[in-house]
């Protein structure tokens, strides 16, 4: 949930507003003269999108996304348990 609020309000309500981020996953946008201007979120939402980001940004990790994709679509896949005994892990 992304929620708008004025700045002399967020900074009213600061201590709340981080409590209701890291509980919640909300997010809160901090306007000033009506303009966006901040955004408030969690740190594990934060981390997320963060990690996110590097993922599709990294050429390598993409191309292995798209190559496991075409292999489940082709029906290039072995059960956990397979896989499990071929490394000697079951």
């Amino acid at each position: 949930m992304n929620t708008v609020l004025p700045l002399t309000e967020a900074r009213n309500k600061f201590a709340e507003l981080i409590d209701d981020a890291s509980k919640m996953f909300s997010r809160f946008t901090i306007t000033r003269n009506g303009k966006p201007e901040a955004v408030l979120m969690s740190k594990d939402e934060y981390d997320a999108l963060i990690d996110t980001l590097e993922i599709l940004s990294n050429p390598v990790t993409m191309a292995s996304i798209r190559r496991g994709e075409k292999d489940i679509k082709a029906g290039r896949v072995k059960p956990l348990e397979d896989v499990l005994k071929d490394l000697k892990l079951s």
